[in-house]
């Protein structure tokens, strides 16, 4: 195998994904024509790093990265034929470095790694200044070639799942006051044609979604039921009566047409705490529906959730390719951080055929939550195609041009 994950670091709090790793190493090892060569990526704390230090360059500190080529006949993990060697990394130290710069633990540890596997090629950025600029340059060129690459890769081990909210067959039937079109009955095509789960808002202001709606849905729902709502007394007693499979709680306020943005936790932070020890009493697992903010991902582990569902609405209200990018990164470490921080990830608001796939394809994110989009495609090829369209970009990602 031409990568080997080698995780000896043992704090549980923070979450490593090796499938993450293992995936760039492997892209890395092909954008530097190695492709046929192998290396360990050693995860290890800084104890252990000290160690490393102190035997091999009389230094008693920990650093964040050394490396071991298998050239030099090193005795801790003897090289074998076309293996360029061993990458230590302290996960302790990287985890300071990437809170320092604001970054994700996995982002700081693929640019150790990119560092890493440059000194086992042969660079050393100690021999002289004039070389030490030469491999910034290029640990530098890597990071960008390597973010290309996995934009245009269109693998992913686990694919997420595909929850559909079902709202907007309910505002069209409010609009006339009578009993069709039928949310649960549109939820029941829905999980028929391949959707795992069903989503419905319950709005104090019951404007789309009714009482009368959840209740059938929590009898007839095959997959996983998620009910969205705000934290108001008579929705969660609702909720508590009802039992989902899961909640998700979203601001709402009563002139917007739909949500707007991510709650603010750090604002409502007791209030939400409290709602979520009901809830866990309960038996409910709680999403928090947040925009992409590291504040924001710290207040959903301070207050209990299980899940955030990250807002991809600025990604997908993106006017300009940069500005979409820029989302998009942000998005891509938002997810990694929540991961990191032991918190279970989905992301929705605003995805639809064009910009589902990059967003799909983000190893970290297990459910996307997707509605307008297909409702408003079914108008026109019948819900069992809008679903079955969107399930084939979910399952099989490709880059958005």
């Amino acid at each position: 195998m031409p990568v080997q994950i080698i995780d000896h670091y043992q704090d549980a709090p923070c979450r490593i994904n090796p499938i993450l790793l293992e995936k760039r190493a492997l892209l890395l090892l092909e954008l530097l024509q190695c492709s046929r060569q192998a290396f360990n990526l050693v995860l290890v704390d800084d104890p252990a790093m000290t160690e490393y230090n102190h035997r091999y360059r009389q230094k008693n500190a920990p650093t964040n990265v050394l490396s071991f080529p298998a050239q030099d006949g090193n005795e801790i993990f003897p090289g074998q034929e076309d293996e360029l060697g061993d990458i230590l990394i302290s996960v302790d130290t990287a985890r300071v470095e990437a809170g320092r710069e604001n970054k994700s633990i996995h982002q700081r540890l693929t640019e150790l790694m990119i560092h890493g596997l440059l000194h086992l090629l042969g660079h050393d950025h100690e021999r002289s200044k004039q070389e030490a600029l030469a491999m910034w340059d290029r640990e530098q060129a890597l990071l960008r070639q390597l973010r290309t690459k996995t934009n245009s890769s269109q693998e992913r081990k686990t694919m997420p799942h595909l929850a559909i909210n079902v709202d907007h067959v309910a505002t069209v039937r409010q609009a006339r006051g009578i009993s069709e079109p039928d949310p649960v009955l549109a939820a029941g095509i829905c999980e028929l044609a391949g959707a795992e789960g069903i989503v419905v808002h319950l709005r104090e202001d019951r404007r789309h979604i009714q009482d009368r709606d959840v209740h059938l849905l929590r009898q007839t729902v095959k997959t996983k039921l998620n009910l969205e709502m705000g934290a108001a007394k008579e929705i969660i007693n609702i909720a508590l009566d009802l039992k989902p499979d899961m909640i998700t709680l979203v601001p709402e306020k009563r002139k917007e047409l739909t949500t707007e943005g991510g709650l603010d936790i750090i604002a409502g932070e007791k209030k939400l705490a409290k709602t979520i020890q009901k809830m866990d009493k309960a038996g409910i697992p709680v999403s928090i529906f947040i925009d992409p903010d590291a504040a924001q991902i710290e207040a959903a582990v301070d207050v209990g959730a299980t899940f955030v569902e990250l807002h991809t609405g600025r990604y997908c209200d993106a006017t300009s390719a940069e500005e979409r990018d820029l989302e998009f990164r942000l998005i891509e470490q938002s997810a990694e951080l929540a991961f990191e921080s032991g918190l279970r990830v989905n992301a929705g608001h605003g995805l639809d055929y064009r910009t589902t796939a990059r967003i799909a394809a983000l190893p970290t994110i297990e459910e996307l939550s997707i509605g307008h989009a297909i409702i408003s495609r079914a108008v026109l090829v019948g819900l069992d195609q809008a679903v079955r369209e969107m399930l084939a970009i979910v399952r099989h990602p490709f880059p958005e041009h």
